[in-house]
């Protein structure tokens, strides 16, 4: 499994958890580091590195999955889409445009989807679910979200 943007590893601590074998990239040496101290302490094992996704890639092959989280790049999303192994599944969620009016969160449409955009940037693979969505993080604050999982047949 690859873990796109991972900042602190949330999501790379709970697959490694399961039993996956995971790399986690994410440009925040900061970031990575508590990751990795996270993982040291539970007992496992994530390949953490550092990588401005911005940037030039590394040839990484392919996975079995997938994961980006509060992360948008479009330009890159033709690379992402090629890391995905046939069979495998993209999981992805970031926020939508209307984040901005929660007044916390990106700003910058650069980095928010339009309704209905998601699905159309993992094209072709095959949506396997998908939402948008407007939900509650806690008593103060709400967040505008779209995921999806997506296949690549």
């Amino acid at each position: 499994m690859l873990d796109l943007a991972c900042g602190r590893g949330r999501h790379s601590l709970a697959a490694a958890q399961l039993g996956a074998k995971v790399v986690a990239f994410d440009r925040d040496a900061a970031k990575l580091a508590t990751a990795a101290q996270h993982a040291t302490a539970k007992g496992l094992t994530i390949d953490w590195r550092e990588l401005d996704l911005e940037g030039p890639w590394p040839e990484l092959g392919t996975f079995d999955a997938v994961l980006v989280f509060n992360y948008l790049d479009r330009a890159s999303m033709p690379r992402i889409l090629q890391l995905v192994a046939p069979g495998g599944l993209l999981m992805m969620e970031t926020f939508l445009e209307a984040q901005r009016e929660a007044g916390w969160g990106p700003t910058s449409i650069k980095h928010l989807l339009r309704p209905g955009e998601l699905a159309r940037l993992v094209a072709p693979f095959t949506v396997v679910h998908g939402r948008e969505a407007l939900e509650t993080v806690d008593a103060e604050r709400w967040r505008a979200v779209a995921s999806v999982i997506a296949e690549r047949k």
